[in-house]
């Protein structure tokens, strides 16, 4: 072969292969993605795996599937999909339990959620509702601190497995005048909000926890327990039917499913604004051009994510791509402050 026939076969040889590398690029994907939900279904962590993978689906023209993978919080699924091959073919949905609260209430995690995840994109934000028992006697925020500061030392802390209905009824009998507060759980989010009040109104509640939000409302509704801090997708309901009593809500701005609640800005208690938040998360080191395009058709799909967004209590977010990496830093410095100055621990 002499050197002009050699200079083509070369020349032919990078535009195959710069050919194949943008096929590469552009052809992404070429199977079907996985999206973790790292609880059971039912949800906002379900809720936004299984729309988000709808809309992409059809989008993309390509499969995006949702794999339920519960166990120890949002834990098991979520290291899983830290060790997963990094290269777009497996996200996880991730949002404060599982990228900010997990790494200070477990001193062996299995996952860094720092060092082994980069934020695609965060779609969904939604807020917090204190509700009371319907004939709870204080109807203000202003009521609920005032009565709970009037009785030093009365409130007591229950411990897991304790919050039934015949032991609440004990407590209160035990410490008239006290208000107890129901949390779905150690180291859940109904938890760690609860938490975060009592720091910042500087108050102690009687707190009663239990597995799950359904018995603590069902609890709150027969009148076992005072005050209960849930999302405002699962709390307004109640309020809404009458069942019971809306304090305020845990956010920036009034909810418009709720008008006459206010914020606990407005009730007095500042620096509360809690608006959780769920999105999509990736391995560290998939490709930025894999990356790159799931940010577009995410945005892209979030018009025909807003109403049913909007319907579960929540809203549609778009949060700019390069203030991605500092919002979430920040979520996970400020939370798990918290959780070591209260002390909360799952091990």
């Amino acid at each position: 072969m002499n050197r002009i026939s050699r200079s083509l076969a070369w020349l032919l040889a990078l535009m195959v292969c710069g050919a194949a590398a943008a096929h590469a690029q552009t052809g992404y994907p070429d199977r079907p993605v996985k999206i973790i939900v790292p609880i059971g279904p039912g949800g906002s962590y379900d809720l936004v795996g299984r729309q988000l993978a709808d809309a992409l689906s059809k989008r993309m023209g390509q499969a995006f599937v949702v794999e339920n993978k519960p166990g120890a919080g949002t834990v098991v699924g979520t290291q899983a999909a830290s060790q997963s091959e990094p290269d777009g073919y497996t996200l996880v949905v991730g949002g404060l339990s599982n990228m900010a609260f997990n790494s200070a209430l477990y001193s062996k995690l299995g996952y860094d959620p720092r060092k082994d995840f980069v934020p695609v994109a965060l779609i969904y934000k939604f807020g917090y509702v204190m509700v009371g028992r319907k004939d709870l006697p204080q109807t203000t925020l202003s009521d609920v601190i005032a009565a709970a500061k009037a009785n030093p030392g009365s409130i007591t802390v229950a411990t897991a497995g304790v919050g039934t209905g015949q032991h609440l009824v004990a407590a209160a009998k035990a410490n008239p005048g006290s208000i107890s507060v129901a949390t779905a759980g150690v180291g859940t989010g109904q938890h760690l909000v609860a938490a975060a009040f009592m720091k910042a109104a500087g108050v102690k509640f009687q707190e009663i926890p239990y597995k799950g939000s359904p018995p603590a409302f069902t609890d709150l509704l027969a009148g076992r327990i005072d005050l209960f801090f849930d999302s405002i997708a699962a709390g307004l309901p109640y309020v809404q039917s009458g069942q019971a009593k809306g304090i305020a809500v845990l956010s920036s701005k009034r909810n418009p499913l709720a008008p006459d609640v206010a914020t606990m800005s407005e009730a007095g208690v500042a620096g509360l604004d809690v608006d959780s938040w769920l999105g999509i998360f990736a391995p560290a080191k998939t490709p930025p051009d894999a990356i790159a395009k799931l940010r577009k058709e995410i945005r892209a799909s979030l018009p025909e994510l807003k109403d049913r967004f909007e319907k579960s209590g929540g809203e549609v977010w778009d949060l700019p791509d390069d203030k991605l990496d500092a919002f979430v830093a920040s979520e996970y410095d400020n939370w798990t402050k918290l959780i070591r100055e209260v002390g909360i621990k799952l091990d």
